[in-house]
């Protein structure tokens, strides 16, 4: 008889191999390189027992996948109204920035009303308990196991009957009739694939930590994404006390809202209006700043980026960002040069954010352009201005959407003068063929009663418009 032969494929790109390797070969991915089975025919399925009987529709009840209140009302936000009976969530994020004082904060909210099981895999119970004492998480439904064996946790569940179930973390649970050491890819997709099922029959919120690598992405193998039904991301410098909560993969909810948070020595606790958080506070204007306004979700914050233009003899100039898309702003830089005749070619190029924010609306293109621009002339922008739009590589500038909203988050805040792109201004109705028909006309306008909105065409007119 013939030996069959074993393939191999990548789970992200569908990459195959005859043997297996630890890197996908195709989009260089370690350990995403998994046994596809023996080559060979088509098995036939027959058909088996069902769970449930197929209904309409319509009959189907809503109020099951209900969301629940955490009582964590920046989590909530995030989530999208809170936890659903039956979800999985994945929150993933570096080690030590918060993490488990989150969860524990949300846990013993939880626990207020309903039964909460937390399983640590990396602390012993003692650990958890001084932490606890110390954020003041202590609830007589919290029940608290340390445990590293994925048959002693389904044991646990079973015993207490929990409506959420944490797991912290789910690379330190290991199934002994698994190979691989707890960590590893197969027992990961193992154990998050148990978890999951578990959840579901009983209907049980569960929430597994993860552990990030160092390029920030999720460790472990993709399925474990795919199997989740939330992934939350956890964002933060050590050296800082700001916590921020995004949503990457979300099927109960929105996937654009960040939730902030203030992490210090008595616990975590949300920030409801975040606005000072990412502008320096200054008497007089400095050379290379400039404000924008970024949303996150439905919510509109101010963020100020920061930009240092110095002459080097160095062969390579530096370009140096932090909290900005390093190809986009090496793309303004470019433009810059090019529309606008600026001698960069001999210097190094800082950018930044203030406060650690990371922003990847295009609409602080021009915000990223003018501080540049100002830091290049040493000459400083007017301290009332913000600036919005994204700059194309022709010079031109592009509406970004949510203009109004940034624009009254910005006149609340003090603000009196805004730059946008021209046409950011028009309203209107789209009839039934297609049409636009323009309500407001376009050009400077009041926006609000000493609040001054100006439309630039291009990068040219708007360096004009503010020196």
């Amino acid at each position: 008889m013939a030996k069959t032969a074993t393939s191999y494929r990548c789970t992200d790109c569908g990459w195959r191999t005859l043997k297996w390797v630890g890197r996908c070969g195709e989009c260089q991915a370690w350990g995403t390189v998994d046994e596809e089975g023996a080559r060979g025919g088509v098995h036939v399925v027959q058909g088996g027992a069902t769970t449930a009987p197929a209904v309409p529709i319509g009959q189907v009840k809503a109020e099951v996948a209900a969301a629940r209140t955490t009582g964590v009302s920046e989590l909530d936000r995030v989530l999208g109204g809170g936890l659903v009976s039956g979800a999985v969530l994945l929150l993933a994020g570096e080690p030590g920035i918060g993490k488990s004082t989150l969860l524990l904060e949300a846990a013993a909210r939880i626990a207020e009303r309903d039964t909460v099981l937390y399983v640590t895999g990396e602390e012993s119970a003692a650990q958890v308990r001084l932490r606890a004492d110390r954020i003041g998480a202590i609830q007589d439904n919290l029940f608290l196991a340390a445990e590293t064996e994925l048959a002693a946790i389904i044991t646990h569940v079973d015993r207490v009957q929990p409506r959420l179930l944490v797991i912290d973390s789910v690379q330190t649970i290991g199934n002994s009739q698994t190979t691989g050491v707890p960590g590893g890819v197969t027992q990961v997709r193992e154990v998050a694939a148990n978890l999951v099922r578990l959840a579901k029959e009983r209907n049980m919120a569960t929430v597994l930590v993860g552990h990030v690598t160092k390029e920030g992405s999720i460790a472990g193998p993709r399925t474990l994404e795919h199997l989740v039904d939330v992934v939350l991301s956890f964002e933060g410098d050590r050296h800082s006390r700001l916590r921020m909560v995004r949503a990457i993969k979300n099927r109960f909810g929105p996937t654009d809202e960040v939730g902030c948070f203030d992490l210090h020595e008595r616990g975590i606790e949300g920030i409801t209006d975040p606005s000072g958080l990412f502008v320096s506070r200054r008497s007089e204007p400095v050379p290379g700043t400039c404000v924008t306004m970024t949303v996150e979700g439905t919510r509109p914050l101010p963020a100020e980026v920061q930009a240092l233009v110095a002459r080097t003899e160095a062969q390579q100039p530096r370009r140096t960002s932090s909290g900005l898309d390093s190809y986009r702003v090496q793309m303004i830089l470019a433009v810059l040069e090019r529309r606008l005749n600026a001698r960069l070619g001999g210097c190094d190029v800082f950018t930044a954010t203030v406060g650690g924010i990371k922003l990847a609306d295009p609409a602080v293109d021009l915000a990223v352009l003018l501080a540049v621009a100002s830091a290049a002339g040493d000459k400083p922008l007017p301290g009332n201005l913000i600036a919005l739009g994204e700059v194309g590589l022709a010079g031109e500038l592009r509406p970004v959407r949510d203009v109004r909203r940034r624009l009254t988050e910005a006149s609340r805040l003090g603000f009196t003068r805004a730059l946008v792109p021209k046409g950011s201004l028009e309203d209107g109705v789209r009839p039934r063929n297609g049409q636009q028909r323009s309500l407001v006309p376009v050009g400077p306008v009041a926006f609000a009663p000493g609040f001054e909105v100006v439309e630039a065409e291009n990068v040219w007119d708007a360096l004009t418009h503010v020196t």
